[in-house]
């Protein structure tokens, strides 16, 4: 048996790895951040290097 220990965050347009036992967790789905958790209120990214995710 496998043990999931990273995936991709929820937020379509982010391309960050989070690992599971950090992500932030909202409606059962994992995201690297608050700001894709959230939505990204008023267009703000994720803020990780590399990702310009702000949808």
């Amino acid at each position: 048996m496998t043990t999931v220990t990273q995936m991709k965050c929820a937020c379509e347009s982010c391309l960050c790895v989070v690992p599971t036992d950090k992500a932030v967790m909202k409606d059962g789905k994992p995201y690297c951040s608050d700001a894709c958790a959230n939505g990204h209120v008023n267009g703000t990214g994720c803020g990780h290097s590399g990702c310009d995710c702000h949808s």
